[in-house]
This record gives structure tokens, sequence and C-alpha cells, in this order.
């Protein structure tokens, strides 16, 4: 496999801190939730989190950043090293720190702190920037973007330079190969320009695509940009160069904290501009990777070790268990690979569906099928597995996993139905002991005869047979 090109980050660090807890009731003093059991997680945040996603795809990533000596920058070095090689700038003040509270994974509150920017730039900074094979200058109006500017100017000119803009930070640097607003950035950014109200006169809001192509049109000629790509959150990505605009869908519905999504879209895109993807090329599998980080777990699946965190449930799967149990419904599950899914597929899972109040399908991830399977398979990948799943009606939510036994996912949705095709008679179980832990029942179901991926797949790969003599 051809290496990946080494990636340059610019921009501004954050701390990040998400307080996790039980809400169950409101105060009695206030209307107000009570969360309770809390435990906090910390993360890299910002130009940060955007090199440590990079990282994460198997690049050797510099971030070029301010830190300082307060607890929060020395808490974001720890959380970076050994995967990100660091280039600081001085920090005027504390390093910005925010920190969200959340009860069943959605947030309640959140509280930023800490008002530090980037001092002057550094000559070895200058040097970084200036030798880079690729930029991605992630901009969270902290002032790193504006002391560097010069040098990204001169580089934007020889290499290829993403721009992840904020509302409080400067313009992109002409030439900048892309920028990737998102639907909200975009239409404020354009307001400028044009003096608008909010929402301007186009007939629809800035979540439209209407909208999404007048603004990108507008931020494109006004940036002297090669090309904008608006983000559009959960139906993917607008991608224009002044002509007709490519719009880039989402292959799944990918519904969670989307918490980030912007920094792993934008680190893909870069990174692929770096290995000299086209920039349409470069957006459809930004597209892909942010679809993949919300379904994962979005910034939960981000950890201290530079690795990520084993996936959980989506918080769509685990509050859809946690509903039906809380109104005294069944929650049924069911598992596999799902590869081709073929007529038995779906009668194992309109029959497991019949069994409870909602199903909740354990998907194998890609790597965990070819594990199971062999190199060769899976022969659809987990994103399109998803969206076939999804789109069954007696499918309420999937979740995937990476492990070769759904037990740590099962431990999460704590199913009372554990259903099974029927060709499992004959062997035990693993999980078996382990849903019966919480009072749960595995239960087999009759599997169709005859049907296999396996089957299918064989069929596909003969050659069609001759025609019949005659035959027009």
């Amino acid at each position: 496999m051809t290496a990946r090109a080494p990636l340059v980050v610019v921009g501004d660090a954050l701390l990040d801190e998400d307080v996790h807890g039980r809400v169950e009731r409101l105060a009695p003093d206030a209307p107000v939730p009570v969360v309770s059991g809390a435990r906090a997680v910390r993360r890299p945040g910002g130009a940060a989190l955007a090199a440590r996603l990079a990282a994460r795809d198997g690049r050797e990533v510099t971030l070029v950043t301010a830190l300082g000596a307060d607890p929060a920058s020395r808490a974001v070095r720890g959380l970076l090293a050994g995967s990100v090689r660091l280039v600081e700038l001085p920090l005027s003040g504390t390093l910005p720190r925010k920190t969200r509270v959340l009860g069943a994974d959605r947030p309640l509150l959140r509280l930023d702190e800490g008002d530090g920017r980037a001092g002057e730039a550094t000559e070895e900074a200058r040097s970084v920037v200036c030798a880079a094979r690729g930029l991605l200058v992630a901009d969270y109006g902290r002032g790193a973007a504006d002391v560097l500017r010069a040098g990204l100017e001169r580089a934007a000119a020889r290499t290829p330079v993403v721009w992840d803009p904020h509302p409080r930070g400067g313009p992109p640097v002409p030439g900048t190969r892309l920028v990737t607003p998102s639907a909200a950035e975009a239409a404020g950014f354009a307001r400028r320009l044009t003096d608008d109200p909010p929402h301007g006169s186009a007939p629809s809001g800035p979540g439209t695509l209407e909208r999404a192509v007048r603004d990108a049109g507008l931020l494109l000629d006004a940036w002297g940009a090669a090309a904008v790509a608006v983000t559009l959150g959960e139906r993917g990505a607008l991608l224009t160069h002044g002509e007709t605009p490519l719009f880039v869908p989402a292959a799944v519905s990918a519904h969670g904290d989307a918490c980030g999504a912007g920094d792993r879209f934008a680190a893909t895109a870069a990174g692929l501009l770096a290995d000299e993807a086209l920039p349409e090329e470069a957006v459809r599998a930004a597209v892909a990777a942010a679809t993949r980080y919300v379904a994962e777990g979005g910034a939960a699946s981000v950890v201290a070790d530079g690795r990520p965190e084993t996936a959980s449930a989506p918080p769509g799967a685990r509050e859809l268990a946690e509903r039906v149990r809380a109104r005294g419904g069944t929650v049924a599950a069911a598992g596999g690979c799902f590869d081709l899914l073929h007529a038995g597929h779906v009668a194992l899972l309109e029959a497991a569906r019949r069994t409870g109040d909602c199903l909740i399908v354990c998907l194998n991830s890609d790597a965990s099928v070819r594990r199971r399977k062999g190199p060769g398979r899976p022969l659809v990948e987990a994103a399109d597995r998803m969206r076939v799943l999804n789109a069954l009606e007696c499918v309420d939510a999937v979740a995937v996993f990476d492990e070769d036994t759904p037990e740590r996912l099962l431990g999460e949705l704590r199913p009372h139905i554990w259903a099974k095709g029927g060709d499992y008679a004959r062997s035990a179980l693993p999980e078996t002991r382990l849903v019966e832990s919480w009072g749960g029942q595995v239960l087999l179901l009759p599997y169709l005869d005859g049907r296999s991926t396996t089957t299918l797949a064989e069929r596909a790969a003969r050659p069609p047979a001759p025609a019949p003599e005659g035959t027009p």
C-alpha cells in the first residue's frame, strides 16, 4: 500500500471534557435535571482533535498550536503524547477548556473557561509550515492561524491547504485548495458579505441545499479558494468549484454525538489531498469518515492513548433500549454479518422483531467479518450493510461491534431477547450465559434452508451458462 503523506495541522488546541451521568429526576429547588453517578472523560479538542484523528489514519502528524503552563495545556500535551508531534507557539492566557454535562448521552449544559490566544510565531513553526506537504488549518479563532498567515499564504501556492473556518477566525488565505464550513457557518459568513438579515432572502433556511449552493458560491469568489465543501450534518456535503455543484450524500443516517464530526471531515479531506487525491474523492471519503465517526460514538471514541476506544453502542441504539425498557416493553436483539442481505436474513429479522417491542441489530464490523470469514469478506462494507438493514421496516436500530462476538455490546444493550438463526441449534452460543445473567432469554428462530451469502457469492462468480442453440 502506498505510504500516506505526512500532514501538518495549524490551529487552536482546546481541552474538551465530558461529564456523563444518569438523569432520573428534577431538583426539588429548581426545574433542572439532577445528574447522578457522574464520571468525567477528557480528550483533545479543536485543532488537537483534528490532529489526533489524522494520526489515527496512520499518518505522521505535526500540530502547530499555542500551549502554556496551565493545567489544561499540560493535559492536552499528555493526551497527544506518542501520537502527534507538537510544535508549540507561546500562549497568552490559559488554554480554553470546554466542559459538557451529559445525561443519557444528551448534552444538558456546556461550561467554557480560558481566554488564551496564540502569541507570535516561532522560527520552528514557520519552518514546519514552509516544508509541509499537506496542511490543515483548524481555525478556532484563537490566533494560531493569524500569526502564521504569511507562511500559510506562501504554502497555499505550492501545496494543498484545507481550511476549516470558525466564525471568530479570519478568512482562508487565497489559493486554499478546500474550505470546509458547516452549513450554519457558511450562512453566517455569507451574511457578512451581503449584509443579509438572518437566513437571507433564500426561500429556505441555512440547512437546505439551495442555501448551501448560494452560500458556497459567494464564499468561493470572496475567499479566492479553489473549492468550498459545505458540510450538511447527517445529509452529507455539497462541493463546488464554481460550476455545477456536487452533492455527496451520506450513505447512512448516523444518529449520535456529532461533536468533532467537522474535524473528522476536515482531517480526512486534508490527508487525502496531501496524498494527491482529487477534491471530489477527498470529499466523498470525508463524508464517509464523518458518518462512521458519529456512528461509532463520536468524541467518545477518542481516548488518551491515541487509539480509538472499542466502539460502544451508538446513542440511538442505547437510548432505544432504555426507552423501551422504561415503559415496560421487551427489547429484542439479533446479530450477524448480514453480508449480501438475502431472504434468509430478512425472515430471521422479521421473526426476531415479533418477539419484542423493538429490534436492535448487532452488526459485525468489517474487521470482525474478515477475522471470521477470511480476507475476501465482507463483500459489502459496514456502512452499506447498515444502510440496507436500517431500510428494513422490522429493524429499529443498528449497532456495530468490532470484536469476534457481540458480548460487550450485548452487555451495554441488555436485551430481553437474543435471537439467533436455527442453524445454531447444535452448537453452544457463547452469549447464552451472559444474556441469562440479567434475566434475558436466548431464542432460536427458524432459518430458511438453502440461503447463504457464501452460496450467493459462489453463484455470482460462475461464468454465465451458454445460450441454447438457436437463441437469437
